[in-house]
């Protein structure tokens, strides 16, 4: 029996890694979402004021270039309208943090559940049942969920390894906490 516990729980380990990565990674998407929407609205709001000061120039002064230049720039502002009709980065940013909020239940619940299954307040089939239903809801969020890039993976990777979110020693945890539930006084 204790050879299947192991195994299971080696299992839900190895679950539990996952879904710590799948919920940093929409995390770090969504970021990435969020900042090239800000870009884009930065670069819309730069070429609509050179494309108004334009317009006014040609009026004040008959040049050439500055009508060339109104007009380049004028068409640019129409390219990057039409590029942001068919592609919504706050809609993307928006849809990788609902899943990163959904992953991070799952998360929880698969911690709980090996903290339940070290503790031996779980019996075999009780924690194969909870790592099913586990499982099914997790199924669930990435059939709806969007994808993820590379570029939003490697920034997990590099929170999750080199920065080390999701680490907290005693001393950080105690901070939160009032004196009674401090690990450092009871030590």
């Amino acid at each position: 029996m204790n050879d299947q516990i192991a195994i299971l729980e080696s299992q839900i380990r190895e679950c539990f890694g996952r879904v710590v990565y799948a919920h940093k990674t929409h995390e770090k998407d969504g970021d990435l979402c969020a900042r090239t929407l800000r870009r884009f609205k930065l670069l819309q709001i730069v070429v609509s004021s050179v494309t108004a000061s334009g317009t006014l120039a040609v009026i004040l002064a008959d040049q050439l270039w500055i009508k060339l230049a109104t007009a380049l720039v004028s068409l640019l502002g129409l390219f990057i309208t039409g590029y942001m009709k068919g592609f919504d980065p706050g809609a993307a940013a928006q849809k990788h943090r609902d899943t990163a909020a959904d992953l991070w239940v799952i998360r929880e619940s698969y911690l709980s559940l090996l903290t339940d299954i070290s503790s031996g307040v779980l019996s075999l089939p009780k924690a194969t049942e909870k790592r099913d239903q586990l499982q099914a809801a997790l199924a669930a969020i990435y059939k709806s969920a969007p994808h993820t890039t590379s570029k939003g993976y490697l920034k997990a990777q590099e929170a999750l390894k080199t920065l080390e979110d999701y680490t907290f020693n005693d001393g950080e945890i105690d901070k939160f906490l009032p004196p009674s539930l401090k690990k450092t006084t009871r030590v």
